[in-house]
This record gives structure tokens, sequence and C-alpha cells, in this order.
């Protein structure tokens, strides 16, 4: 008996519930898990010995029946662990006939929650099929286990006003599959996932924050994805921000049209001064090696168009960060006349977008936010998707950014009562 008390202290459990006999069965062997093999089970027997009321109500009840349970538990030493229950139901005279809930599991679930909460901490830190075949797991055992821990997390998640939001895509798969991602940038969580980047994706976040909440949304941080401007211009008053994230992607872009073009100009007259240069023309001066930098230095002193459009790009990359709003404009207006002047149509193109969109691109060089946060957020969200060697699954892609980054209590609820 001394080990049915041990592993009652170890399971938490409490009357009415107490462990009627703990039996070791060393001819169970279990699979291989990492090349060793691991030993025979351990079965614990837990029943219910006190009189039975209605999970619903409270009320006391007559039994009704009795139900074998098994759960998965957490491995004693070397030895995988079943929790086995004869659950009773009961026949309450409100509400029927009721199983009644187990204090160390989570209703419907096969696994104990201090399982559920060990498998939750590795999901974290590695892909699913990693965690499944670290734990001994099928891999949609393993993926329940970050469906249900999501799926608490959002029941449990109470929408608070953002101030600060930001708005972003990342690619879902290859062929231009996407989903959208609402931020908060303050708090640094994701608060909304959906299919596509068309309208109806951020519609439906500010139709559930409702208009009280949307009206307190002082900046948005975005691309300029048309679809999103307009959304959120019906559904708030925010002031759109569009930042040097986006804007230097574009002119990054523009660079490398100007680059082949004139790559393929000069190969064709017998000079192969451009070749093997595209990474120098995009990458930071700082990360350069010194023979990288020394080319560099060369090339964009020379009078090669690339080496204008670089420079174009250069002081769009310097014209952020204004305390005055007069001061951003004046060097924004020094920026289009150059850009639009340079005869370089990538350059000017890109121009014309920033025309297109002044307020929102003004906005930004005095903002004191950004789309940092959520180019973060997007740049993690591709570290999940390579763990994951990719996703095949909408479904489990959302979940999987919540999952990481949204920011939600997702522990058991047995734990939780516990705690």
């Amino acid at each position: 008996m001394k080990s049915a008390r041990t592993f009652e202290r170890l399971l938490g459990i409490r009357p009415p519930w107490r462990v009627r006999e703990v039996v070791l069965r060393m001819d169970e062997p279990h699979p291989r898990r990492r090349g060793r093999l691991v030993g025979g089970t351990v079965e614990i027997h837990v029943e219910h010995g006190g009189e039975t009321r209605c999970p619903e109500c409270g009320a006391r009840c007559p039994g009704y029946d009795t139900r074998h349970r098994r759960w998965r538990h957490l491995d004693t030493m070397q030895h995988q662990t079943r929790v086995h229950a004869e659950v009773p139901r009961v026949r309450c005279a409100e509400h029927g006939v009721h199983q009644l809930k187990v204090p160390w599991a989570d209703e419907g679930s096969r696994f104990t929650a201090l399982f559920e909460a060990e498998a939750i901490e590795w999901l974290r830190e590695a892909s699913v099929q990693a965690v499944a075949r670290r734990m001994g797991l099928s891999w949609d055992e393993t993926a329940g286990f970050q469906r249900r821990a999501v799926e608490r997390g959002l029941g449990r998640r109470r929408l608070e006003p953002p101030r600060l939001l930001g708005v972003d895509e990342t690619s879902f798969r290859r062929r231009h599959e996407y989903v959208t991602v609402v931020n908060d940038l303050e708090r640094g969580v994701v608060t909304h996932v959906a299919d596509g980047r068309g309208r109806s994706a951020i519609d439906g976040y500010f139709e559930e924050l409702g208009e009280a909440n949307c009206a307190g949304i002082e900046q948005v941080a975005m691309d300029m994805w048309p679809a999103h401007i307009s959304s959120v211009e019906e559904y708030t008053d925010a002031d759109i921000v569009h930042d040097r994230f986006h804007i230097v992607a574009h002119l990054n872009h523009a660079v490398d049209l100007v680059r082949r073009a004139e790559q393929r100009d000069l190969l064709a007259a017998g000079d192969p001064g451009l070749k093997r240069s595209r990474h120098l023309w995009l990458m930071g001066s700082g990360r350069m090696t010194r023979p990288r930098r020394r080319r560099f230095a060369a090339l964009r002193a020379s009078h090669l168009r690339v080496a204008r459009a670089w420079a174009i790009k250069e002081m769009a990359r310097d014209s952020w960060g204004y305390a005055r709003r007069g001061w951003a404009e004046r060097r924004w207006t020094r920026w289009y006349n150059w850009a639009i002047r340079s005869r370089l149509e990538p350059i000017r193109k890109v121009a014309r977008m920033i025309r297109t969109h002044w307020d929102a691109v003004i906005n930004a060089a005095v903002s004191g936010i950004s789309s940092a946060n959520a180019e973060g957020i997007n740049a993690t969200i591709q570290k999940i998707k390579r763990r994951a060697h990719g996703y095949r699954n909408r479904e489990h892609f959302r979940l999987a950014i919540y999952f990481h980054l949204g920011g939600l209590d997702m522990a058991p609820e047995p734990l939780r009562a516990h705690t």
C-alpha cells in the first residue's frame, strides 16, 4: 500500500479518488526510442470511493454504471506508465446521465494532463514528427496535443483592444498560397490567422473585435496590398504605416532588375564586370568580407546604372526616424525627385508607388512604430515551416502559428485547477 500512497502523491490524486494498486509488468516491453530498449509498464489502478455528484450542477446523484478508461502517463524510470480507472457515470434528474470528470486528465483525452503538458513543452522546441518519435507516439496523437492546446488557449483568450496593429501575409506553400497574420505590435503576439490575403482575411478580425475596440486602434503597420488597406480604412480610423522593411524590399528588387538588364548589356559587349555581384548590391557592407568590400567599393564608385540605383535605394534606407513631419516630407520629396528622374524604370516604378501611398510612407518616417515585430513574427513562421519541412494542411499551419506565437494559455485544465 505504500507504493499506492506514493503514486497518489505523485499523480496529485485526492479523495474521493484513490490508487487501489500499482502493478509492474516486466513482460511487456514497448518499442525502442532513440536506439534504447525501454522496459515494461507500470499499471496504476485508480478507483472512486466517495459520493457521486453531477459534473454539471454538483448535485448528489445516484450512480448509473462505470466505464473502464485508460490514460498514458509520464514514464516511471524507464517504464511506460498507464493509469486505469473504472469511471462512474451518474444519473442527474436535471441533466441526465453524465460521466464524472477525473482530476488527472482533460475530458475525452487518452493522456494525463502531466503527459500533455510535457508534450506541449517538447512541441515548443521541435517539430510534431520529432516529438512523436521522441515520446513513442503517432504523428496524429502528437498533432492532437497541439490542436487541443490551441483550442484551449483560444477558448480562454479575451481579445484585448490593440493600439498598434501589424498586418502581414506569409507564404503557406509555393504557387503564391498565403495566410494573413494580424499581430498586436505592443504585446508581440499573433491575434488572428486567416487563409489567403484577400479582404475577407482581415475583415473577420475587425468584425470579431467589434466597433468600439476598432475605434481604439491608432496605427496599423502593413504593406501596400490594396485589399488590406481598404479593410483597415473601412473598419478603423487608424493611420496606416508603410515602413522601411516593405519599401526597401521593393527597392532591393528594383536594384536587382537594373543589375540584370545592365549585366546582359555588358556581357553582350564582352564585359563580365557584373558577374557574381548580385549579393553585393543587396547585402549590407557590415556583413561583407574584406575582398568583397574592396570589389564593391570599386563597383559603386563606377558609372554603372546599377550603382546609381543602389545609391537611390541607400538614400531611402536613411530616410526614417524624423522627429517632425515637415523634415520627413522634405527628405522624401528630394528622394522622389531623384528617383523619378533617374531614367531607371524599375526605380521609377517604386517611386510612383510611394507617391501613391505618400501619407502612409511619411507616417512611417515620423512614427515610433514599424512592422519590425511583424517581420520578426514572419521570420519565426518561416522557421516553424522549415522545421516541419513544410505544411500540406492549412489548418495545421494555422494551429502552429497560434501555438508558437499566439501568447495563449494552453495548459490542460486539471493543471490549472490544481495550481
